[in-house]
């Protein structure tokens, strides 16, 4: 870095040199102009000049800095108007490598007026042509890119609101802050149109092409009336679903500024994709809004299925118990009054009469788990496996945790119906001699792990079997109170069935220790 007294005398020198060219170029500053104006428009592209093209090319050439100078201006003034200009180059669709082949050619004429000897002066405006040059090129590159960034990061940013958004509302919320910032807005609304919009036809059809809007000018068309009189200018652009106007993005400025047409194609492209998004989380919405009712629905249907089943296990016990429990007990009395060879066809029958018994017990049992209700989960989990330790011949081992306080509505009774479909698929197709049975609790979470050591069987194709209603039914279940079923098996390796299940709202926290039931040998836990 240089000195500062150094520092300070290159930058008088370079001042004076750029005034010193100022002077030069000042007689010959109209020509100029005009040869700028014939070049641009004879250059590849060029033909039908955009005048707002020519006019801040204009202002970025030597001459403009000369004309700033010798009005008293500084060259920092002049550097701020080449970065404001070339913005505004790189918005009217002008390439830098366009901007500078027409500085080159500015330059190349303005060197064949300053060749001849009352003209030259010296190596001070050499140098100072060469700076003013320079910095011109490096700002028209730098705000190019600029511009460029600018758009990428807009769209970045409505890539992460669509990610982050958490429905249509906050989307399209998100959505107008990033594009009021994007185009230096002081005001901004997205406004959806419903099918049929409360707008008039005139009014729609006026709505329907990109519009430039002045205060005091066509304000109808700013629905939003708390922008009206507020702001110097508007822009309005349409989206479309299909040919129908899906809705507006406005737009309020505190001066007048009318969009370039950079800024009116990424206008349209943002729009496109705000309508896109729009779409898809209204379409999520409505999704998740049809999932809710078939939760609603299936969990209707569960309730009526379980309702259905008490019912029908009371019928049981009612009629078909009580009437098998009076034949039992006729039985035993002629077996005390009847000779003694009718006596022992009387007692096989007492005992095919008690298996009968038995069985209904079951049935009433599996169709309504009343010890869940009486005793709670864990005391009804271990009366349902002594039970079917009885039937069976496979060992059983239990590892049961216990609640200080019942788990949500309906969990409970969850549990109990997957521990009891588990049993029964393992006593009729598992030919398992171990089964492994483990349930705890934590403060948010309830976890249910039932392994064997049988058959197995291939996953994808029980579950997609058509009658294959126990695994789906143990899914669905637990799906309705928001927890998750996995089944994990494979032919001649056993099988695993992992149920965790969240504990909504204050939860029960797990006992103090762990229970053990086992028979005579039990499974390693893994």
């Amino acid at each position: 870095m240089a000195p500062p007294g150094l520092a300070e005398d290159i930058a008088a020198a370079s001042d004076a040199g750029l005034e010193c060219l100022s002077r030069l170029l000042a007689p010959h500053l109209k020509r100029l102009d005009a040869s700028l104006h014939r070049y641009w428009k004879s250059a590849p592209g060029g033909g039908r000049v955009d005048s707002r093209q020519i006019r801040s090319l204009a202002l970025i050439v030597p001459g403009a800095a000369a004309r700033m100078i010798l009005a008293g201006r500084q060259p920092a003034d002049f550097y701020e108007q080449v970065a404001y200009n070339s913005r505004r180059l790189a918005k009217l669709n002008v390439a830098p490598g366009a901007v500078v082949d027409a500085l080159r050619e500015y330059e190349r004429r303005a060197g064949q007026l300053l060749a001849g000897p009352a003209a030259r002066g010296g190596q001070e405006v050499d140098s100072a042509r060469q700076e003013l040059h320079f910095r011109t090129l490096l700002a028209v590159h730098h705000a190019y890119y600029q511009v460029r960034e600018a758009e990428t990061q807009a769209f970045y940013g409505l890539v992460r609101a669509e990610l982050d958004a958490t429905g249509l509302d906050d989307l399209l919320r998100r959505f107008i802050v990033i594009l009021t910032r994007a185009f230096h807005a002081q005001a901004g609304r997205l406004i959806p149109l419903s099918a049929p919009p409360p707008l008039v036809k005139p009014v729609l059809k006026r709505l329907a092409r990109p519009r430039y809007i002045v205060r005091g000018d066509e304000q109808e068309l700013i629905l939003d009336r708390t922008l009206h009189g507020a702001y110097q200018s508007f822009w309005s652009i349409p989206y479309f679903s299909g040919v129908r106007l899906a809705g507006l993005i406005q737009f309020g400025f505190s001066r007048p500024y009318r969009w370039l047409p950079r800024e009116l194609d990424l206008l349209r492209a943002f729009a496109e994709r705000c309508l896109k998004a729009a779409e898809r989380a209204r379409l999520i919405e409505d999704l998740a809004a049809s999932e809710e009712q078939i939760r609603g629905l299936a969990g209707h249907l569960m309730q009526a299925e379980d309702e259905e089943r008490r019912r029908i296990g009371r019928e049981i016990h009612d009629e078909a118990g009580q009437s098998m429990l009076c034949l039992r007990l006729q039985l035993e009395m002629l077996e005390k009054t009847v000779p003694p060879d009718l006596r022992s066809r009387l007692a096989e029958a007492r005992a095919v009469t008690e298996r009968i018994i038995d069985e209904v017990r079951r049935i009433i049992a599996a169709l309504n788990p009343s010890a869940v209700e009486d005793l709670g989960l864990p005391a009804a989990i271990r009366h349902l496996s002594a039970r079917f330790r009885k039937l069976y011949p496979f060992k059983l081992k239990l590892r049961l945790s216990g609640y200080r306080t019942p788990l949500p509505h309906g969990a409970e009774s969850a549990i109990y119906r997957v521990v009891q479909e588990c049993y029964q698929n393992i006593a009729k197709h598992a030919q398992a001699s171990h089964v492994n049975l483990s349930l705890r609790a934590t403060d948010k979470l309830v976890e249910l792990n039932i392994e064997d050591d049988g058959v197995g069987f291939d996953v994808d194709s029980a579950v997609a079997q058509p009658k294959s209603f126990g695994l789906k039914g143990m899914r669905e279940r637990v799906a309705l109170l928001g927890g998750r079923l996995v089944i994990r098996s494979s032919p001649g390796k056993g099988a695993a069935i992992a149920m965790r299940l969240p504990i909504a709202g204050p939860s029960g926290s797990p006992g103090s220790g762990d229970e053990h039931q086992h028979g005579n040998s039990h499974l390693p836990h893994g």
